[in-house]
């Protein structure tokens, strides 16, 4: 499941034509599953990545450098619009719960990023939920697509 996470990232970012190369982008999160190998696709893409984590100085102002953000830390609403540079690009890949008695479940589900702060300044945001998650499955789909086609053309 792990590479259908960093290539739905991927895939929003080249279909919503935002341009990698030469870009400063920072990725919030160091796992395994998302933080490293999206970085390692960014960097292939010739973007100029860092990497912020929990141990991370100055996070906002090294995240307030970035021309694309992607938020991988699981940390509900860590990343506030003062710190997004205008016009960035932001993927939102954090899930948390918070409470909020106003909903049935008494709960709702966030992200990294400040929405509500955040789509004031960025350029492009993914909204959590129905952002990355869908995608994610789309790649699901596809993959399985690509394995049927593999085993038709044997």
């Amino acid at each position: 499941m792990q590479i259908l996470i960093y290539m739905g990232c991927w895939k929003l970012l080249s279909r919503s034509g935002i341009s990698i190369k030469g870009k400063n982008a920072v990725v919030v999160g160091r796992s395994n599953i998302v933080g490293l190998p999206v970085s390692l696709l960014l960097l292939k893409a010739d973007a100029t990545v860092t990497i912020v984590h929990s141990r991370s100085g100055d996070q906002e102002s090294t995240i307030h450098g970035a021309d694309i953000i992607i938020a991988a830390a699981g940390q509900a609403m860590m990343i506030k619009g003062s710190w997004i540079k205008p016009g960035a690009a932001v993927i939102d890949v954090g899930t948390s719960d918070v409470d909020d008695p106003s909903e049935k479940s008494g709960y709702r589900l966030v992200g990294d990023v400040d929405f509500e702060e955040a789509c004031k300044v960025a350029g492009w945001i993914t909204p959590v939920p129905d952002g990355v998650g869908p995608m994610t499955v789309t790649m699901v789909l596809m993959n399985n697509l690509d394995g049927a086609k593999r085993l038709l053309m044997q």
